[in-house]
């Protein structure tokens, strides 16, 4: 297991497999890289099969347990039941997707290997769907839910980005998975710096509030400091969190302890490793991704992290963030 010099182990990966979408999410940071979408069809810049199954081939070499496949939309991706059947054995699969291709798919990805699925769903209502995702799919997306559910997937979450579009939506979507087995809710902070609209950013802790007035029960995940909250039911008798009811908050904005405590590096599409959702001045290529090339780009990655908020970010006497120069410094001179 690599560790960083902030004693943070990496035990998972995040893979981008494409940066085409067949949506065009108002609040998309593309992982944190910008609106870089190209077109629909299939990019000679993207990682092949065999590039990514290599990266994973390396990663498991180093002890990491966990790989979640994400985009732009992954599932554009015709060659993703292959990657996910050619993952090493000791790694949990998770994918992040917008659900449109999981209808005749689903129960393919499963007998590769799949495990876990996150479905974007930012509203209820198609017209309210529309307007933030710039896409006509939203029952396609609810087939997609269905099949998930249908293919053993079970609980699907629902990834919901909160901010000024969407906050008025978070009671339904929250009475929606409490009144519907087998789904959960995650509430995802809006991350200004990473879209350029700080005017459409709000105060996650109003719906902590909100949600801890309605809640039967409260788990308080240290490690990341995130809360769950079980709306309209329980926490199953085991402990697991396999109950419909269940919204967790992902607020990583300004949050110098869910930054400790990552233990996640990221992979560009087109093969660089990036050890921070936040920044871009840190990603080192993978070169022609040979396996030796893969370790060592992966080990200088992880040497390199940085918790961006409390060393990358810090506050300053007024209590505002500003950049810590001397990290600027050190990646202007390499």
């Amino acid at each position: 297991m690599l560790t960083d010099e902030f004693g943070r182990e990496v035990t998972g990966v995040r893979v981008s497999l494409t940066d085409r979408c067949n949506f065009d999410c108002v609040y998309c940071h593309n992982e944190g890289l910008g609106d870089t979408r190209g077109p629909m069809d299939p990019q000679d810049d993207e990682m092949s099969t065999d590039d990514v199954v290599r990266f994973l081939e390396v990663a498991a070499e180093f002890g990491v347990d966990a790989v979640k496949f994400t985009g732009g939309e992954p599932m554009l991706r015709q060659d993703l039941a292959e990657i996910i059947e050619r993952t090493p054995d000791r790694m949990e699969i998770s994918l992040t997707t917008n659900g449109t291709f999981l209808p005749g798919r689903a129960e393919e990805l499963v007998d590769a290997g799949l495990e876990r699925v996150n479905v974007s769903q930012d509203a209820l209502d198609p017209a309210d769907f529309a307007a933030v995702t710039k896409s006509g799919a939203y029952e396609k997306v609810l087939e997609g839910v269905e099949a998930a559910l249908d293919a053993g997937l079970d609980p699907v979450k629902l990834n919901m980005v909160v901010f000024e579009h969407t906050a008025g939506y978070v009671p339904e979507m929250v009475d929606h998975v409490a009144d519907n087995d087998g789904l959960q809710l995650q509430l995802i902070e809006y991350m200004p710096e990473l879209t350029g609209k700080p005017e459409w950013n709000i105060d996650i802790q109003r719906v902590h509030d909100w949600l801890a007035e309605r809640a039967t029960e409260i788990e308080h995940r240290e490690m990341h400091d995130r809360k769950r909250y079980w709306v309209g039911g329980s926490k199953a008798h085991d402990g697991s969190s396999n109950s419909s009811g269940m919204v967790e908050i992902v607020d990583p904005v300004e949050n110098p302890t869910f930054c400790a405590n990552c233990h996640r590096v990221r992979v560009t599409h087109e093969g660089y490793l990036k050890g921070c959702l936040n920044r871009n001045d840190d990603l080192k290529s993978m070169g022609e991704m040979t396996k030796p090339e893969i370790r060592e780009a992966f080990r200088d990655t992880v040497a390199d992290r940085v918790p961006y908020y409390g060393e990358y970010m810090v506050q300053n006497d007024d209590g505002q963030w500003e950049i810590n120069e001397k990290y600027i410094e050190e990646y202007a001179g390499a």
